[in-house]
């Protein structure tokens, strides 16, 4: 009896991890944003200096995704993206400017992207930390 219940309770938690693997790789219906990466850091940079970066994404859907709006935390942060639809399996970007005027110190901005897609908010974040101005002690 002791063997039985143990082998069907190994049995059992076979089966558990088998359903979660499966559940964790089904997608649901419809478009879906995957962006290549969630945060990027420009280290270290001068007050005063503009930077950029360009986040990539793909519509891992199986229906066209549309950005309904892209919002920043403070007017430093600038984005340009895309407004048309993005179809099944093809590559957009947002591309995001910091001004580091008038900033001092650690800067997180994140950047939230409505849209179409099951998870209907996604965020990305730029990091880096901001030097006084050159010349300046």
């Amino acid at each position: 009896m002791k063997t039985l219940t143990i082998s069907l309770l190994g049995l059992f938690m076979v089966y558990c991890a088998i359903a979660q693997e499966e559940s964790q790789e089904t997608q649901l219906p419809g478009p879906a944003i995957t962006f290549e990466e969630e945060k990027y850091d420009f280290g270290d940079i001068y007050q005063g200096d503009k930077v950029e970066h360009t986040f990539r994404f793909e519509n891992s859907g199986d229906e066209p995704l549309v950005l309904s709006n892209v919002a920043v935390t403070c007017g430093c942060t600038a984005t340009d993206w895309p407004r048309e639809p993005i179809p099944p399996g093809e590559t957009a970007s947002i591309t995001v400017e910091f001004n580091s005027a008038g900033k001092m110190g650690q800067q997180n901005k994140v950047i939230t992207i409505y849209s179409n897609a099951a998870k209907a908010i996604t965020k990305v974040s730029i990091v880096t930390n901001v030097l006084p101005k050159k010349g300046d002690s």
